[in-house]
Order: structure tokens, then sequence, then C-alpha cells
């Protein structure tokens, strides 16, 4: 394709928005970076909402909340996929019984595995032992993450839920650059003193790259009895809704640590499906409600 036909086209071919990076191609932009950042923008198009699940450390449960947050939004209606980019500790394919899941591909790209209605990615796809240590610099964790957001066939969605990894580096990063516009963040925290002092970081992390932060949730807030059902605050509760009040962000609620959650994600099973009638699972579907919020904005907009 000549410079004077690139000139020519106008509008995205998914999207159909003129103003879509993908619409023309970039003063001083080669042939084939354009083509590579045109077929990135045009799975991108097709994705309504692309919300990315943060946490300032690791152990607090993000995985945990990313899987539940993307099975409540499907059992809710929405066309939903879930993509898991924490590199060095890819839990997704054991939270959703998939561990044997491998990549398959078509003369499209890469095809996601689907649990449920859930379309799925993981890099956890591509190790051939789970035991298997990723040992990657920062240059090639970038590469996979660009093609996993290029390559992979989702389709049309609602929801793009990216289970980041923790922290503010390479990573989380490459995401935010890569997909440009995000619906928003969902940071996850512990009543720790040490863990809600990290969610000012990502906090800020994210309003540098101009991310909107839909809501910070407090996790493993209080123990659940597994015989009476009460919850027991076992440690100081409520850092992350006051680090969140400081910070100015949303309070999207706190999760309990509930056995039946943890025994749900051993096992392979979707807690909010599996244990739909628990008061975690009610606290989960709550949870999601400005998440499902955007939907009704767009919706509304469009009118």
């Amino acid at each position: 394709m000549t410079d004077h036909e690139h000139a020519d086209k106008t509008t995205c071919e998914s999207c159909g928005d003129a103003a879509c990076p993908a619409s023309r191609r970039e003063k001083g932009e080669s042939e084939e970076d354009f083509e590579d950042r045109r077929k990135l923008q045009s799975r991108l198009c097709r994705i309504t909402h692309k919300i990315v699940v943060l946490s300032g450390k690791g152990g607090v449960g993000k995985s945990t909340v990313a899987v539940n947050l993307a099975a409540a939004l499907m059992l809710s209606g929405k066309r939903v996929g879930l993509l898991d980019v924490d590199i060095h500790g890819p839990s997704v394919p054991t939270m959703l019984g998939l561990e044997r899941e491998t990549i398959r591909g078509s003369e499209d790209g890469l095809l996601p595995a689907e649990r449920g209605g859930l379309k799925v990615m993981s890099l956890g796809f591509l190790l051939q032992n789970q035991d298997d240590a990723v040992i990657w610099r920062g240059p090639m964790k970038m590469g996979v993450i660009r093609q996993f957001l290029k390559d992979v066939v989702w389709g049309d969605l609602d929801y793009l839920i990216i289970d980041s990894p923790p922290g503010t580096g390479d990573e989380p990063l490459s995401v935010c650059q890569l997909i440009g516009t995000l619906a928003g963040a969902v940071i996850v925290t512990t009543p720790q003193k040490v863990a809600a002092v990290d969610v000012r970081k990502s906090i800020t992390f994210c309003r540098r790259l101009h991310v909107p932060v839909l809501g910070v949730i407090e996790n493993m807030s209080g123990f659940v009895c597994p015989k009476c059902g009460e919850v027991t605050q076992i440690l100081p509760s409520g850092g992350g809704k006051r680090i969140a009040k400081d910070m100015n962000v949303p309070f999207l609620g706190s999760i309990p640590l509930d056995p039946q959650l943890a025994e749900a994600c051993d096992s392979g099973r979707v807690f909010v499906q599996y244990y739909a009638a628990t008061p975690t699972a009610e606290i989960v579907r709550r949870i999601i409600q400005p998440v499902l919020a955007l939907s009704l904005a767009r919706a509304s907009a469009a009118w």
C-alpha cells in the first residue's frame, strides 16, 4: 500500500472512527510499524471497555479479584474477556481450571480459551511446565504483551479485564501504553498499612498515564467463619477506604477472607458462580455495579 493510499484511508476498519489511531499512518512511521499498530488497534476497537486490575504489591489477591470481577460481569449478561499478563505469576489458569490449556491458533490469530462463556488468555498457557520460571527482561515482556493484545482473537467484547502484575513497573506500563485508552483501573489492596501505602503509588501511576481510577477494593478485610458465617476482623480494617478518601477516588468495597473463596480458586471453580448464594459473592456483585454503569453511560450517550 502506498503513502497516498494510506492518506486516503480516513477511518478505522473496525470502529469507523476517523479519530481512531488505526485510521492513518503517522509521520515518519514505517510501513511495518503502521500495519502492526493498525492490527493492534483493530482488535482493541472491538472491545468497548478495557479495564486493568492493579495492586501496589503482591500477595493482596489481585488475580482472585480480577477473575471474579470478570466472571460476575459475564454472569450479568456481558461479553467478557480476561487477559492475564502477570508474567511471573500467571495464576488465572489454576483459578479457572485451565492448567492443561494450550494456545491454539487460527488464520486470524490466537484463540482464547473459554470457561462458561468467559474468554481467557494467559501467559500461563505458554508454559510447558507449571513449575517453569519466566526469566525475561523488559523488552521481551513488552513484546509478549504486545503480541497478546495484537494477535488474540477476542471478537466483540463489552469488557476486557486485564490482570496486570503487581507494582508500577514494565508490565503495567506496557499495558497502559499499548492500549492507549483504558476505561479505567481497579486497584486492589489489603488492610495492612504497608499494602495501603502502595495504593497511593498505583493511584499516582494511573494519574500520570491519564487512566481513570474506577475505585479501590480492600481484599481480605476480615475472616468469614466457615461454621457460622460471621466476619471477624483479624487485622485493622478500613485502610483501603481511608486511602481512597485521601486520594479522592471511589471506594468500591471490602471483600472478606472467605475459606470458600480460597477453596474455589484452588479447585478451579468460579466462586461467584458456584457459591452465588454466599454473602461474599453478593459483595462482589455489588462491587461490579460501577463497572456495569460504564455500559449504561455509553448506552445513554448513544441515545
